[in-house]
């Protein structure tokens, strides 16, 4: 993609578990990582090492962003490669979540995203530079019951990924999506936490999130490994013809009931949710 020179890439949530599987992998193949994250002190870990400049840059502030602009010019004029692995959970019904939660979730995810494409969008050079979105199974999957502001921002990814891809595609600019099932992560090792607050906070729904909670973390518990996810993303930005989306392990039940009636999936999620309560 780079005529022989060194590759360059920008990945936000860069120095998280999903995001530093691919930065290893990056490097190992010979590009250079601007590794982009809010979290200073994991920042501080990638300090020195060959191969990776860590960045500190906050997504959801547009000067903070502005300023990871002009950190990255001082190394590099152009970009290869922008991978967005910034994301965040958020556990709660749809009736009870406050709004800066929902808020939260949807600035981080979803805008976030939008802003570093805009934002760094004059370093990248067409043909040889790509955007590679991090949605989900969720993204493309109907949204779980306490998973509505996730799904929501994932959602939001799916449709704003496709505008882009095909606006992008008249500048000769590929836009890839990457769709991951469970993978081993800061998020999936949160999952009991989360339950456990929104169950804190719940009037309705306090002994269902209870009895999920456990589910949820065994769930989490049974993730897959990075590195296969690393393999995908690297897949994505080296093909000669990549594909608009790539879903990567996905959990079977779920995958399967998207084939259902809506009605029938209803049905079914009303079954098991109840029978939890007996």
């Amino acid at each position: 993609m780079n005529d022989g020179a060194v590759r360059t890439v920008l990945i936000t949530g860069g120095s998280g578990t999903l995001a530093g599987a691919t930065r290893i992998l990056l490097m190992e193949q010979g590009w250079h990582v601007f590794a982009a994250d809010c979290n200073r002190r994991t920042l501080a870990q990638l300090e020195g090492l060959p191969g990776v400049t860590p960045l500190y840059l906050d997504v959801t502030e547009p000067d903070s962003v502005a300023q990871g602009v002009t950190a990255v010019r001082r190394h590099t004029e152009r970009l290869d490669a922008i991978i967005h692995f910034a994301g965040i959970l958020a556990v709660g019904s749809m009736i009870e979540m406050d709004e800066a939660t929902l808020q939260r979730v949807i600035d981080v995810n979803l805008l976030g995203t939008f802003r570093i494409n805009r934002a760094f969008f004059p370093l990248l050079r067409p043909p040889r530079s790509r955007i590679v979105t991090i949605s989900s199974e969720t993204g493309w999957q109907s949204a779980a019951p306490f998973n509505g502001a996730y799904a929501l921002s994932k959602h939001g990814i799916e449709a704003y990924s496709d505008a882009l891809r095909r606006e992008l595609a008249l500048l000769a600019i590929p836009v890839i999506k990457i769709q991951p099932g469970p993978f081993r992560s800061e998020m999936t090792a949160s999952i009991e936490a989360n339950f456990q607050r929104a169950a804190a906070q719940s009037m309705h729904f306090r002994p269902l999130l209870q009895r999920l909670e456990p589910l949820a973390a065994a769930e989490g518990a049974r993730a897959r490994d990075p590195a296969i996810l690393a393999a995908v993303v690297l897949k994505a930005l080296t093909a000669r013809r990549p594909r608009p989306a790539y879903s990567v392990k996905p959990a079977t039940l779920r995958s399967l009931l998207e084939f259902l009636p809506v009605r029938w999936m209803d049905w079914l999620v009303q079954l098991g949710l109840r029978r939890l309560l007996r």
